[in-house]
């Protein structure tokens, strides 16, 4: 038994489950496992009370809570993914009908660093053409960095009922409220597979949504941490890895990620900065475009070096 034992908080996938269930074990520490539902509810509970050693955090979160002086730093080993086109619906008495028709228009979201919203809004600035700043930002919840102020364009409202109401048509479109079984809503593109692949293969960007963070006391008091972190989470993906090779039929965030591979081919879970560097850097660009941060980042400096 080793002497360091990490209290881990992260999420039950296919890539996670050897870690989970103790196949996949360091010689160097232990993972002592604690099971949040939902996770987002990590990521408050990491930013806030620094609870964990190491911890899921989803890539929004941690560029906003690292200018805030959050004591974690952040590993480039990329649990989820996602793409966005399927997750904004519109009230179809709103009449809008395009992207761009969401200019003047309220639409709700849970909070202004949610990682699927920052994605939303950048998809629909860069290739749409949306003026992002057109738009009234309807808030429905608070942010998990308690210090953020968002911009004067955005509204935090005491309502967290965010399906209810698009339904109600109080706000005219909403970013990741979920299935909605309603005839008075629709998604914004009928068709979001294809706009999915059309844009990954006109901009070749892969959105990140989750990755570790580790406790910066951890790092300091155990310089070759990171790194072996890194290679752990490496193995624990190849079981999964196996399963998509073989076809299997999978489910959940797995099938996600299955389906996910019929766009960007090769490995659904690249792992490390080089491999993600333009996906990383062009999120960058739309968190200082949406004013999530105020200051500039480099990649580099988000993830250290030896776990690259």
């Amino acid at each position: 038994m080793s002497d360091l034992v990490l209290s881990t908080a992260i999420g039950n996938y296919g890539h996670t489950k050897p870690l989970k269930d103790g196949s996949l074990k360091s010689s160097r520490f232990e993972l002592e496992h604690v099971e949040i539902s939902p996770v987002p509810m990590i990521f408050r509970r990491m930013v806030r009370g620094l609870e964990f050693d190491v911890a899921e955090m989803a890539l929004s979160t941690y560029i906003c809570a690292r200018e805030h002086g959050k004591a974690f730093t952040g590993l480039p080993i990329m649990l989820t993914r996602s793409f966005y086109h399927g997750g904004i619906a519109v009230n179809v008495n709103s009449g809008i009908e395009s992207p761009k028709d969401l200019a003047g228009r309220r639409v709700g979201v849970r909070s202004y660093t949610f990682t699927p919203g920052v994605w939303t809004r950048g998809i629909l600035q860069t290739a749409y053409g949306l003026d992002l700043e057109s738009v009234n930002w309807i808030i429905t919840g608070d942010e998990h960095v308690a210090e953020y102020e968002a911009p004067s364009y955005v509204q935090y409202v005491d309502n967290s009922d965010l399906a209810g109401q698009l339904v109600s048509g109080e706000i005219d479109a909403a970013i990741g409220a979920g299935p909605i079984d309603s005839p008075d809503v629709r998604p914004l593109f009928p068709e979001p597979a294809e706009s999915d692949a059309q844009w990954f293969n006109e901009y070749g960007i892969y959105p990140i949504s989750h990755m570790v963070v580790v406790k910066n006391e951890q790092l300091e008091a155990n310089p070759w941490l990171a790194e072996e972190l890194y290679s752990l989470f490496e193995q624990a993906k190849k079981p999964l890895m196996k399963q998509f090779d073989s076809g299997a039929s999978l489910s959940g965030e797995d099938a996600n990620i299955q389906n996910m591979a019929r766009i960007v081919g090769g490995d659904p879970l690249p792992f490390g900065l080089e491999s993600s560097r333009k996906t990383v850097d062009t999120f960058i660009q739309f968190t200082l475009d949406q004013q999530i941060i105020r200051e500039p980042v480099t990649s580099e400096e988000l993830f250290p070096v030896s776990a690259h």
